[in-house]
């Protein structure tokens, strides 16, 4: 069974309230959690609100920053991250997502030796608290000022290195559906990741690039999802759809879109994608391979959102 969540930062102009209750309304069961929403409307009522519309929490958006490229010092970062693991814990969330920050004028290595030193800090941490830190890689396209860790691979290879499972991927469509060492990569990504963040786009990722609600763009996005449940993916596909076209569309009538995508693939991924994509007649699975439930980044709980 999959949880499929919308990230409260689609519907970024809904309180959290109306937001639940309409995420409630069109069928959907989990949600991603902004911390900036949560911080203003309080952690108690925030909880509330959201175990009263029936919905469970997929993830925290977001912490990191450890290399000190936005300001804050490599224990301040720290410290913000054990209280997003704090507040994951008070939500009952399964995983905090989290970014490394960029390089921020270090060498690679030494900004490496930064993010694993949080890891290493953060994972007991998290496991006490029953929550997974998913490490976000970003295109370096897209990754602007927030992450050094600009390849796939290098966010596998680290995530493999701690073998720990408080220490996981968020593996984002938007960045990674069309990159050349995707594919080769995803027997090693699907067992290691804890969300899939889904979205859409026309074009190469860049800084402020519309993240489209799935079906307005080019990605093969099917695809990779059909192989990612092959290749033994066990986690949440988080929608984050954010950008103009959701503006355009509205939030209903995204929320609505995705519904119908949520339906669609609330069916037998080899029955609906086929080998690698082709056209197959879908048959229902007896009850549900995908769960009925269905972030894009935050900074801390301070930060507008961004679309990378």
């Amino acid at each position: 069974m999959f949880e499929i969540a919308i990230s409260q930062t689609t519907t970024a102009r809904w309180d959290l309230p109306h937001e639940v209750a309409r995420l409630s309304k069109h069928g959907f069961g989990a949600i991603s959690v902004w911390r900036p929403k949560v911080s203003d409307m309080g952690v108690e009522a925030a909880a509330a609100a959201i175990s009263r519309a029936g919905l469970q929490v997929v993830s925290v958006l977001w912490a990191g920053g450890f290399t000190g490229g936005d300001g804050r010092s490599f224990d301040e970062s720290v410290a913000d991250a054990a209280e997003a693991i704090e507040l994951a814990e008070s939500l009952a969330a399964k995983t905090v997502v989290l970014h490394s920050g960029c390089r921020g004028g270090h060498t690679r290595s030494h900004a490496a030796r930064l993010l694993a030193q949080a890891l290493e800090q953060l994972a007991p941490l998290a496991a006490r608290s029953g929550v997974s830190l998913a490490l976000k890689p970003m295109h370096p396209s897209a990754a602007a000022d927030c992450n050094f860790v600009t390849r796939l691979s290098e966010a596998v290879d680290l995530v493999e290195r701690f073998d720990d499972p408080a220490v996981r991927l968020a593996f984002d469509l938007w960045q990674w559906a069309d990159a050349a060492e995707t594919l080769s990569l995803l027997p090693r990504v699907a067992p290691l990741t804890a969300v899939v963040q889904v979205a859409d786009r026309v074009g190469p990722p860049t800084v402020g690039g519309d993240r489209l609600p799935v079906g307005h763009g080019s990605l093969p996005i099917r695809r990779l999802v059909s192989k990612l449940v092959d290749s033994g993916f066990q986690g949440a596909f988080e929608f984050d759809p954010v950008g103009e076209t959701v503006e355009f569309l509205g939030y209903e009538g995204v929320l609505a879109s995705t519904r119908g995508v949520a339906d669609a693939w609330n069916l037998c991924p080899a029955t609906i994608f086929g080998q690698w994509g082709r056209s197959v007649r879908p048959v229902p699975l007896r009850g549900s391979h995908f769960s009925a439930a269905a972030s894009r980044r935050s900074h801390a709980s301070s930060q507008t959102v961004s679309r990378g």
